[in-house]
């Protein structure tokens, strides 16, 4: 297999410290070599299957430990829980300089996830908790050094779910307030962008938000997106959070996220004229943006649809929009073909 792991360490099943210290060898020069950090969990659970084995311990059942919270946190670790902590620590503190290095490898993150999992089934809850709640000062640092790094947020989503587990406390307000920071900081952050959307009904429903709250919500996410847009609407991830608030307001899209409870034609409405008349200004110095044309036929159409209310559009306007698209991306020309017989211009 290479010069510090041979195929007979493996096939011989050698969990030895030896082949233990051969993977962290070969995971250091290349750590896409996924099959060796597979081996290198074989060899961690062998391990720990023989610290409980020693002394006769079983898994930990966090249900029945919830029922006596504060005596299973006065009560000090077992003998083989504090080995499997320690093992536990050492493996994470050998992922970092190879996370700094390779902030982006899928096997890194995977191999952390395994670790905080197998702590969690081994470990008492508020043990566990302590160590999740070290990922995620871990993977903020991540973020703040690559507030862009998707691999960072999906680990940080699955860590804060995590958590919630875990305490039985809800994090959507701190992690909505995260987004906002991170979106101050970068606005071009498609996954702050992507997780405060996520994250908007829970929070409207953890709020028990009543209608106006809501609307306020909505209006205040609609100032916000659009101030972000008259900054830079050449921003593709800008758009595609525009799209997510105005498709919350489609009665045609039954997968749509309830922001707006009992929403009306005359809300509809209301935010369609709201969002084209925006958008028409933001066209003044950047008559040359494409996402700004789709956007407009986009909602002329959804407007025409609800109702023609004061003739906010007409298809003279349309067809310019259209010819506009055709000049600015002119690869695209079957595309906007299509959307010419879709919307019958």
């Amino acid at each position: 297999m290479s010069r510090w792991l041979t195929n007979d360490q493996v096939r011989g099943q050698d969990y030895s410290n030896e082949t233990f210290q051969a993977t962290s060898k070969l995971l250091t020069q290349n750590p896409e070599y996924y099959t060796i950090w597979n081996y290198r969990r074989r060899i961690l659970e062998d391990v720990i299957s023989k610290e409980l084995a020693a002394t006769g311990e079983k898994g930990v059942d966090h249900q029945a430990e919830e029922g006596d919270a504060a005596a299973a946190h006065k009560a000090g670790l077992t003998v083989a829980q504090q080995e499997i902590t320690l093992l536990i620590k050492e493996d994470l503190q050998f992922l970092i300089p190879l996370l700094r290095q390779f902030p982006k490898c899928y096997w890194i993150w995977n191999h952390r996830s395994w670790l905080l999992a197998t702590a969690t089934k081994h470990l008492p809850a508020h043990r566990a908790v302590e160590l999740w709640q070290g990922e995620l000062g871990l993977v903020s640092k991540m973020l703040a050094l690559d507030s862009r790094n998707f691999h960072g947020w999906g680990y940080r989503r699955d860590t804060v779910g995590e958590l919630e587990r875990l305490s039985g406390h809800g994090m959507v307000e701190s992690e909505f307030d995260y987004t906002t920071k991170m979106i101050q900081t970068n606005l071009s952050n498609f996954s702050a962008w992507h997780n405060r959307s996520q994250l908007m009904p829970r929070l409207l429903a953890q709020r028990h938000a009543t209608r106006e709250e809501r609307k306020k919500l909505l209006d205040d996410e609609f100032e916000l997106i659009t101030r972000a847009l008259y900054t830079d609407p050449y921003d593709q991830s800008l758009w595609f959070y525009h799209q997510y608030l105005m498709a919350t307001l489609d009665a045609a899209n039954a997968q749509a996220p309830s922001i707006l409870e009992s929403c009306s034609n005359g809300d509809r409405l209301h935010y369609l004229e709201q969002e084209l008349d925006n958008i028409r200004e933001m066209m003044d110095g950047a008559e040359d943006c494409k996402y700004i044309y789709q956007a407009l036929l986009d909602y002329a159409g959804r407007y025409l649809d609800v109702d023609a209310g004061d003739k906010k559009v007409t298809t003279v306007e349309m067809r310019g929009w259209l010819d506009e698209l055709r000049k600015i991306d002119p690869l695209r020309e079957g595309r906007w073909r299509d959307l010419e017989v879709k919307m019958k211009l």
